[in-house]
This record gives C-alpha cells, structure tokens and sequence, in this order.
C-alpha cells in the first residue's frame, strides 16, 4: 500500500511540473509584456549612434547638442531640369526657401548655389528646430519636402545628413514586422518539412516567438538599466538568433525526444531522459554562442558593442524556453504532438539508408584526400575576398533609391568639382578665430564660416572643394585635423571615416578574444587540446570562404558599390561562435562513442551517422533565417546576411560532414590529445594458470 501510496504521489508530481512551467512562462511574459513593447522607442539609427565615444565626430555631434538650438539638421533642397533652368524655376525655388525660412528657425539665411552647366540649383538648409529628437527631425524633413515641390519637368529633392538620417530611420523602422514575420514563415515551413507532421511544427515556432517576445523585453531592460544601445540592426539580429538558435535546439531536443519515446513509456520520464541525453551539448552551444558574441564588448563601435549583449539575449532567452517551455508543452501534448508518425512505446523506427553514413564512408576510406581537396577548395574559395568592393558610402547603403540618395547622385553629377556636404568643426572659442583661419588655409578647403557659440565652444562650417566622402575630401578632413590641434572635426563624411578606423581597431582586439574564448571552452567540454583547435580552425577557414563567395558577388552580381567596413568583423563573431555549435553537436557525440570503447575511426562514423541529419536540419534552418537579411533593403543587412548563411551551409554540408569527420579518423586518438581518450586502453593482464597441488 505504501509503495502504491508513493508512486501515486510520484505521479501526481510529475503531472504537476509541465503545469507550473507553464504558469511560471505566463508570469514572466506578464511581466517583460510591458517593456517589450518600449524596445522600439530606445532604438537610435543615427551614424553618431554607431560610433565609438571617442570620435572626433561622436564629440562633435556630442558638443553641437548643447549649442544654441542643439545639433543642426542639415539638409539640401535640389532643383533641377535637364535642359537648364528658366527663370520662373528660379522664382518657384526663391519663394520655396523663403516659406521655408519663415515657418523654421535656420542657423542662417540659405543662399542659392547655382550650378556651372546652369541646370541645378542648390540650397543649403540648417534648422537646429529637431536637436536630439529624431521624431522632430523626421518631421522637419517631411515639411521642408512638403514645401519644396516641382513639377513640368522641374525636379525638387531633398538630401543632405538630415534627409538621409530620416530616410535611413524610416527603413530601419520599417524592418520589425517584415523581418519577424518573413523569419517566423521561413521556419515554419523547413519545421514542416523536417517533422512531417501538421502540429507539431507549431511547437517550436510558438515557443520561439515567446522567446523573441521575451527577449525584447530584456534588451529594453539592458538599455535602460545600463545604457545598451539599441539600433535597428542589433535588434534585428537578436530576433534572427532567437528563431535560428532556438530552432536548432528545438531540433536536437526533439529528436532525442522522440527516440526516448520509443523506450520509455511516460512521456515525462522519456523528456526527462532527453534532456538528460542533449541537454549538456545545448548547454555548452549556447555558452560557445554567448561568449563568443559577449566578447563584441571589447569593441569601440557602439553599434558592435550594443550587439554583443542584444545577441547574448537572444540566445539565452531562446534556450530557457527550449529547455523549460518547450519541453512542458510537449509533455502535456503527449505522443499525439508527432501524429502521423507517432512515436509508438516499444517500436523501433524504420531502418533506412543514411545518406551520412555513405558520406562519412567515403571520408573514412580516403580521409587524407577527402581533407586535402576540403582544405584547397576553402583556400581558393577565400581568395574571392581580394575582389571585395571599396568601402560602403552612405548614398549605397540602401537597396532602393530614396529620395536622399537622389539628390546626392544629382549634386555629384552637377556639382563634380566641389562639396555639397558641411564639414563640421568645433574649436575653443577663444581659438576660434585662429582655427578658423587655420582651416581655411587647409588644403582642400573651398569656404568656411564661423557659426555658433556656447559653454566655450564654437562652430565652423567648412565646405571642401572634393565630392563627398571622396578619397580627396578624406584628405582634407584628416588634414583639417592634423592642423587644428585641440579642435574635433565632424560631420557625415568624418562620421564615415571614424567608422571605418574604428571597424580596423575592434577587429585586431575582439577576434583573438572570441578566438581564445571559443577555444577555452571547448578544451574544458572536450577535455583535449587537438579537436578544439581542429574544430576553431575549420570555423575560420568557413569564415573566409564565405567572405570570398561574398567577394564574387557582391558587386558583379548584386551590383553593390561597396562593403560594409563592420562586415568582416561581425560575420566572424557569428560564424565562428555559430559554427563551433555543430562541431560540438558532432565532438561530442564522438566523445561519447569513444568512452563507450569504440574505435576511433569508429566513434568518428557513428557519431556523423547518428547527429548528421539533425546537424543537416539545424542548418539549414539557421542559414535560412539568417537568408531572410537578404531580402531586406539596407546594404549592411544583405551583405551580413549572405555571408552568414553561405559560411553555415559550408560548415554544415562540407566541413562538419567531410573534413572533421577525415581528420578525425586520420588523427585517430590523436585527436583526443593529452586527454585520457588519447592513450590506447591498456590490454588486460593474462590470468595465470592454476598450479595442480604437488606439481
């Protein structure tokens, strides 16, 4: 009676957790509910937001907010007509200006430019109305473009910083609905494929998006609590790593799930021996993922570094509903969840030719060949990275042309021999006058102006005689701050370079940091010196096959003007912390084989065998998500995208599958190297016979 007493309890015990998970989930979602939706207000798209505290340009937008008015918005109203402008195109534009002066508080008079051809006319527009609101800024511009109209041929457009900041923020803002919605279908319909079945697919995805839900509410926290910034990008990256990375956990957690099914007859004591089964390996991925993207933190760049814990964020929320929600649901959905194929108590599943065990078996015959080409294939494929474009200009960061980028293509074409961008400089005041000579005996330098004075500081306005973000203009801002000691120099162009510079600096510091972060853990996982080096070198080698695909179609293909300068050192974050997942998927799984006695040619076969379908679907379901940025209309995303998805597939159908798996059996013990596994077991000591008495 006590024991029957004692499994009744056990069993009321049982059903009760899958219930108390799932009312804890609900509390918790209660409570991030009201600060996900705030996650949008803190998000800042502004170049000044990107860039490290110690730019030139950061302290020059910095000082320029506490000017009188607050940092200027500077636009430039553009007036064109192919065949010349008449004089009424003049009046039209004259009375346009002047509405637009009287309805808002410029920093000075605009004056017309016209033109050396005579077809354009160009006004330059300061208002110091928005400051630091990018809502009031938006709407200056909408009003200035409102005003400015053309029409019978005459075209009006409006650019400059101001324009292409609110053109930028409007496809930023623009990213959140399509880019979860496009992510959300894309994993569902691999989750159908893969699973085969009409329900359960909707398991993952739910608990997926009640991760990325929770996630935003975290990341609102971080921002207000310890001033993580927060930009388009990062936020939509996070929700990419919460629906791949949680999808890839959701995969392996089934399919253990569902092999224990067969086994054991309670479905919660068969999850339980399922989490026990894969939950180490999740743990340590998803740690791998964390470290490796916390170590962004190192970086300069506030857009990289607010990265850093944004990703972290969604990784970790995606692997506490994993690991917690998901398991809870499955459980009180019981075996029904996998109709049609229901997982039957006892059954043993269909046997069927594995297209990874041939694989491996053509690796493990030829390991040495199968690894040579692997290696020759992935160094020519790197070498496509030398045909990378120039760096990417801020009129090229869009996929579709808006009006901003219009009106920088008209200036370039109409004015080639002179600047339509300002040049912002702040000096001391009481060298204002010094620095303003200064700068106009700089080289490069076609007019500059004194503006405005505050808390002792003083602004000049400098136009250069080169184009915009030329390698010309490049030169003259860096000599303007080579000549102006104790002055910053800023503006769109200087903001572009302090980028790029910034992008140089972060990289030589933070990728030996994942590098060495990445490999720490794996030594401690593994307990060897040689698979995790094997493992940190194959992610490098994806990493730069993937960046030299890139390189081949960027431009000839995509017809894209330039790189993103941050593209280098983010795709490497990912890809490496990202593709070390699959080999701990696989190492591990070897590992186990290994203790277990096998062989190691052996343990290196069966663990493909056994973990290549559920790596094969994890990445294709990670590299789908992440082939969602390429649909979207900034540069920066498309390129990150691409390349990550490109080094995933790579990682997942070549490296994983052929080249660990032949150095691994090449290496033999080796590989396990100064690990106990490494050491042959010792034969076992021949038993003596027995000695017959009186012999």
């Amino acid at each position: 009676m006590g024991a029957a007493r004692t499994d009744s309890a056990r069993s009321r015990r049982r059903r009760a957790v899958p219930w108390l998970v799932l009312g804890l989930w609900i509390a918790v979602l209660a409570l991030a509910s009201p600060f996900a939706s705030k996650l949008s207000d803190v998000q800042r798209d502004r170049a000044v937001d990107y860039l490290p505290a110690s730019a030139d340009s950061t302290q020059v937008a910095k000082i320029q907010d506490r000017l009188p008015g607050g940092e200027a918005t500077e636009l430039v109203v553009v007036y064109h007509r192919d065949g010349g402008l008449t004089a009424a195109d003049r009046a039209t534009a004259a009375d346009q200006i002047a509405e637009i002066a009287g309805a808002h508080t410029l920093t000075a008079r605009p004056e017309a430019v016209p033109s050396r051809d005579g077809t354009t006319l160009m006004y330059p527009v300061a208002s110091t109305e928005p400051g630091q609101d990018e809502e009031a800024r938006d709407e200056l511009v909408g009003a200035v473009r409102d005003v400015a109209q053309g029409g019978d041929g005459l075209s009006v457009e409006v650019g400059g910083a101001g324009a292409l900041a609110t053109d930028a923020s409007e496809v930023y803002n623009s990213l959140d609905g399509p880019l979860l919605y496009t992510t959300a279908g894309v994993v569902a319909l691999l989750l159908i494929l893969i699973y085969r079945s009409p329900f359960l697919w909707l398991v993952p995805l739910a608990v997926a998006g009640i991760a990325d839900y929770l996630s935003m509410g975290v990341a609102y926290g971080l921002n207000q609590w310890f001033g993580t910034s927060v930009s388009g990008q990062s936020s939509g990256i996070m929700t990419i790593l919460v629906f791949g990375a949680g999808t890839d956990y959701a995969l392996l957690l089934v399919s253990r799930y569902r092999e224990e099914l067969r086994r054991i007859e309670r479905p919660y004591d068969a999850m339980a021996a399922a989490l026990r089964g894969c939950g180490p390996a999740v743990l340590a991925s998803s740690g791998t993922v964390a470290a490796g993207l916390l170590c962004l933190l190192a970086a300069d760049l506030n857009s990289s570094r607010g990265m850093g814990p944004l990703g972290t964020v969604g990784v970790l929320c995606a692997l506490a509903a994993m690991l917690t929600l998901l398991p809870a649901i499955l459980v009180l959905l019981g075996r029904r969840v996998f109709w049609p194929l229901v997982p039957r108590y006892g059954s043993t599943p269909k046997a069927r030719r594995s297209l990874f065990a041939a694989m491996g078996g053509s690796a493990g015959r030829r390991p040495l060949t199968v690894l040579a080409g692997g290696a020759a294939l992935l160094g020519a494929l790197a070498l496509g990275s030398l045909n990378l474009p120039g760096d990417l200009k801020q009129e090229d960061s869009f996929t579709s042309k808006p009006e901003a980028v219009a009106a920088m293509e008209t200036l370039a074409a109409a004015y080639p021999e002179r600047g339509t961008q300002p040049i912002s400089v702040i000096a001391p005041t009481d060298r204002a006058d010094a620095a303003l000579a200064e700068a106009r005996d700089t080289r490069g330098v076609e007019s500059a102006e004194r503006g405005r004075s505050s808390g002792g500081w003083t602004e000049i306005t400098v136009i250069a005689a080169a184009p915009p973000q030329s390698a010309a203009e490049s030169a003259t801002i860096e000599a303007l701050r080579d000549n102006l000691d104790g002055s910053y120099v800023g503006g769109a162009s200087a903001e572009q370079i302090d980028l790029k510079d910034t992008n140089s600096r972060d990289t030589m510091i933070v990728v030996p940091l994942v590098l060495l972060s990445v490999l720490l853990i794996l030594v401690a996982l593994l307990r060897s010196l040689v698979a995790p080096l094997l493992l940190v070198a194959a992610v490098v080698a994806v990493w730069g096959a993937a960046l030299g695909i890139g390189g081949l179609v960027f431009e000839p293909l995509f017809g894209f003007e330039g790189t993103d300068p941050g593209l280098g050192l983010l795709s490497f974050v990912f890809l490496v912390a990202l593709g070390v997942d699959y080999g701990i998927f696989l190492m591990h799984r070897m590992r186990e084989e290994s203790l277990t006695g096998a062989e190691p040619a052996e343990a290196a076969l069966t663990a493909l065998r056994t973990t290549g379908g559920v790596i094969a679907s994890a990445g294709l379901v990670l590299a789908a998500t992440f082939a969602v940025l390429t649909n979207m209309p900034m540069v920066q995303l498309v390129e990150l995208g691409f390349v990550i998805a490109v080094g995933v597939l790579l990682d997942t159908f070549l490296v994983r599958t052929y080249l660990v798996t032949s150095a691994s059996v090449a290496l033999r013990r080796r590989v396990w190297w100064p690990g106990p596994l490494s050491r042959a077991p010792e034969e076992p000591a021949p038993v003596p016979e027995r000695q017959t008495v009186g012999a």
